[in-house]
């Protein structure tokens, strides 16, 4: 017989004695007036990385998407299936956010899968090792360095990546034309899970530093 978990169950038991007692007339708010959230978070969806968990988030505050490595796609109006893009899209359009993040984090399975040139497809449709083709050309650089160990790689990838998933944001035009128009900010972080330390890319270098640097 199909048994929902109990640890679910139990979860939500403990949410609604606590944190909906708390803040239920923000909640009752945000169901009569519709989510405003001014900045989207492209997260991972590692279960160890989550944004809400990370920037101490209340209900409504953040509009978050998560995919494997956090990655953004360049913008092709193709009429395929584009999961990310579409977010992103009712993000900036319909909510109106004022900042985008793309956060990435240490040990990232994605991240190693892209690393690996021997790894095997999951299943027949290979839909992880297709969604991390992104990242080939750079992946194949740095896996080429031989001057850097496997975790250099590895925590080298997770930033680069998250470069160059901004580089693809502003392949979309809403996104590119309010960036110009000072409307909305992009930025970039990576966390490191075993530490619990958040490092901010800087926008002029794409260096990335702990906020107390």
């Amino acid at each position: 017989m199909n048994r929902f978990p109990d640890r679910l169950l139990n979860g939500y038991r403990n949410f609604m004695s606590g944190r909906y007692v708390e803040q239920s007339a923000r909640y009752r708010a945000l169901a009569e007036t519709g989510q405003k959230p001014k900045t989207l978070v492209i997260a991972c969806c590692d279960s160890r990385a989550a944004p809400e968990t990370i920037f101490d988030s209340g209900p409504g505050e953040l509009f978050v998407v998560r995919n494997v490595a956090n990655l953004v796609p360049p913008y092709e109006p193709d009429g395929q299936f584009h999961a990310t893009s579409a977010a992103l899209e009712f993000a900036v359009q319909s909510l109106k956010v004022t900042d985008i993040l793309v956060m990435g984090h240490g040990r990232c399975g994605g991240i190693s899968a892209a690393l690996d040139p021997d790894a095997e497809p999951l299943s027949p449709g290979d839909f992880i090792g297709k969604w991390m083709g992104m990242l080939k050309p750079v992946a194949e650089q740095i896996q080429g360095a031989e001057i850097l160990t496997q975790a250099e790689r590895q925590r080298a990838l997770e930033r680069v990546s998250i470069r160059n998933s901004i580089t693809n944001l502003r392949t979309f035009p809403c996104v590119r034309i309010l960036e110009e128009k000072g409307r909305i900010q992009l930025h970039g972080a990576w966390f490191d899970i075993s530490r619990g330390e958040l490092w901010i890319m800087d926008a002029a270098t794409g260096d990335f530093k702990r906020p107390s640097e």
